[in-house]
């Protein structure tokens, strides 16, 4: 009388196992990394439309800016470069953010440059014969923060003198990498829960193929095509 399990059959209960084991982790990775995500991705998803749609006017926040202006006296920064100098400027104005170098420094006798954190924008420029600095600082709205967020690097292409400089800007930057990482990660499990599913494979395959030529359009047949 012959076994009723089959070598066949005692070979597939491991593969078995381990693809119902996969199917669970995949599963709940993709629930509590979704959640997770939820909110990076909500302001990214709304700042977006506002990026692509600036005549909405219950977003402006340019106009509805907050400006003051203050002089102080400060002492000399200590011997170093420009980061090293406006780092102890800030430390005195009591400023904290990224520094962003907008001009070229031609006279040692001054040092200007621009502080953002979102929200937030100072523009500093110091004269450092007369040991005082001007600071002009402009207050946005939750819009103009939200905006601001979209593209707060620290950083810009072709720009080596700007780079990250600020904690909190790291801090950022990093999340951001998290959430790159995050997005490629439920792509492929959602590909994966779409596959395991052979009665939905079909429909599975059209919503892919219509994704696949609407992002070819643009990022293949813009360039070739027209």
């Amino acid at each position: 009388m012959q076994s009723s399990t089959s070598p066949t059959n005692s070979d597939a209960a491991p593969a078995r196992r381990v693809a119902s084991t996969l199917t669970v982790w995949n599963r709940r990775l993709h629930y509590f990394i979704g959640l997770y995500l939820l909110l990076f991705l909500w302001l990214f998803s709304f700042t977006g439309l506002l990026l692509n749609h600036p005549q909405w006017s219950f977003a402006e926040f340019w106009p509805t800016r907050t400006q003051t202006k203050l002089e102080r006296q400060i002492e000399l920064p200590p011997p170093g470069d420009d980061l090293v100098q406006a780092r102890d400027i800030m430390r005195q104005l009591g400023i904290r953010g990224e520094i962003e170098w907008t001009k070229t420094r031609a006279d040692l006798t001054r040092l200007d440059f621009r502080v953002a954190r979102p929200g937030h924008i100072f523009e500093v420029s110091t004269d450092l014969t007369g040991r005082s600095a001007a600071v002009q600082q402009i207050g946005l709205n939750t819009w103009g923060v939200m905006r601001l967020l979209h593209s707060f690097t620290g950083v810009r292409m072709a720009d080596e003198k700007n780079s990250r400089d600020w904690s909190m800007t790291t801090l950022w930057a990093l999340s951001m990498d998290a959430l790159a990482l995050g997005m490629i990660f439920m792509v492929l499990s959602s590909l994966y829960m779409w596959w395991v599913q052979s009665h939905k494979r079909w429909l599975g395959l059209g919503a892919l193929s219509l994704g696949t030529l609407c992002c070819a359009l643009f990022a293949i047949g813009l360039r070739w095509l027209f």
